[in-house]
């Protein structure tokens, strides 16, 4: 046996254990859960097959339904507004201000913090009883009003908030990091033709930032699926269903009302969406990849 080959043998020989926790953990898991969703198992699973009776019971829920619209709401809202504010904190700092490295640090910071603690800060400072509205008043504005936690319509915006906070830091680094890897003399000509700063962030930049912008966007949509302790944090789900998401409905279903088929079926149906919203931009850059390398 060659020496090549025998390298080969062990490098697979070691990639063996990595190889099976991701068929059994990840693949093994997945379909056992799928194949949950067909049956009629409650608190412990069950071979009664029902068809799709658990995804019929499962789409006619309100309450799922309201997740789904929810999620929807705050998945558009929060990635965009990730990508707009980071941009915009990410070109402020290639200004070259003072103390960059410590506005740096700040805007950064929140995105360290998990979303339980980012949950019940926000949930404090809307808290109408206890934070910005009850602080406004005090001083002496009594028809101040700011209870989007407890305002049914506003309620998920106060969420999409929050997450912004959070979200932007991260989008501001990898932006930034985009921006400093432009070369020197593309800003030299701009300058030298007279156009704008804002022009040149607008015209010349941005466009060169989709890649990054992309990647900063699908990191953030991933984290949109799984939306669940912010909520729970902030709102519990209400007023109402006002704030309820797919994670939460499925947490609920598993644990609290012991409806094995029915929270695997939700589960179902949010891996098909993470699939079908993945799919196209996999294969876009598969084309482009192709079409660099035919080039």
């Amino acid at each position: 046996m060659s020496i090549k080959r025998k390298r080969n043998l062990s490098a697979t020989i070691a990639l063996l254990p990595t190889w099976f926790a991701a068929v059994v953990v990840f693949i093994g898991t997945m379909a056992w859960s799928i194949r949950l969703s067909f049956t009629n198992s409650t608190l412990f699973p069950s071979s009664t097959y029902v068809g799709f009776a658990q995804y019929s019971k499962l789409f006619a829920s309100a309450k799922w339904l309201a997740s789904l619209q929810n999620v929807l709401i705050f998945g558009v809202l929060y990635v965009a507004g990730c990508l707009v504010l980071g941009f915009l904190l990410a070109a402020a700092l290639d200004r070259k201000i003072r103390f960059e490295s410590a506005f740096r640090t700040i805007f950064l910071y929140p995105y360290a913090m998990s979303f339980v603690v980012t949950g019940l800060i926000w949930q404090w400072m809307l808290n109408p009883t206890l934070g910005i509205q009850a602080s406004v008043r005090s001083l002496g504005w009594e028809s101040f009003v700011l209870d989007w936690v407890v305002n049914r319509d506003m309620a998920i915006y106060a969420l999409v908030l929050a997450g912004v906070w959070q979200g932007a830091g991260l989008v501001m680094v990898i932006a930034l990091a985009g921006i400093r890897g432009i070369e020197a003399e593309q800003w030299k000509a701009a300058r030298i033709d007279g156009i704008p700063v804002w022009r040149i962030y607008v015209s010349i930049i941005l466009p060169q930032l989709g890649p990054a912008l992309a990647a900063a966007g699908m990191l953030l949509a991933m984290g949109v699926i799984k939306t669940y302790d912010i909520v729970v944090a902030m709102t519990n789900g209400g007023p109402g269903n006002a704030t309820e998401v797919p994670a939460k409905f499925i947490m609920d279903n598993l644990f609290g009302r012991q409806n094995l088929g029915l929270a695997t079926a939700g589960a179902t149906v949010l891996v098909l969406g993470v699939i079908i919203a993945v799919a196209p931009f996999r294969y876009a850059m598969h084309m482009r990849n192709q079409a660099k390398g035919a080039a």
